[in-house]
């Protein structure tokens, strides 16, 4: 006679709010600078010498630029390495305050 097995249900810790990539936030600010310039993907691109397709990933965030690429995007968009990764920084911050909040927040901070 063969025997019933009990099932337990499992035990699921709380979920905490997933914190966004680097890389997301990243994209995210670029392409917002992009805009406010009013430039499109292969204007912006050219002056960092990458393909608009390139560019187009990392906005995305679904590219993880280097430094290099880093620091030759913000120079093409007009701002520094530090000043755009302060804008990153200080998005993270914010989002951290509030996990809640939905959707990509685009800050418009000048470097």
């Amino acid at each position: 006679m063969a025997e019933r097995a009990r099932v337990y249900p499992l035990r699921r810790e709380p979920q905490l709010p997933q914190e966004p990539l680097w890389r997301e936030v990243l994209g995210q600010r670029l392409r917002a600078l992009r805009r406010e310039q009013r430039e499109t993907l292969a204007e912006t691109a050219a002056r960092a010498g990458i393909s608009p397709q390139y560019l187009s990933e990392i906005e995305r965030g679904r590219k993880e630029p280097s430094s290099e690429m880093i620091a030759a995007l913000a120079g093409a968009l007009g701002t520094t390495l530090t000043g755009l990764t302060e804008q990153v920084a200080v998005h993270l911050r914010r989002q951290q305050a509030s996990p809640r909040a939905s959707g990509p927040v685009l800050l418009a901070l000048a470097a």
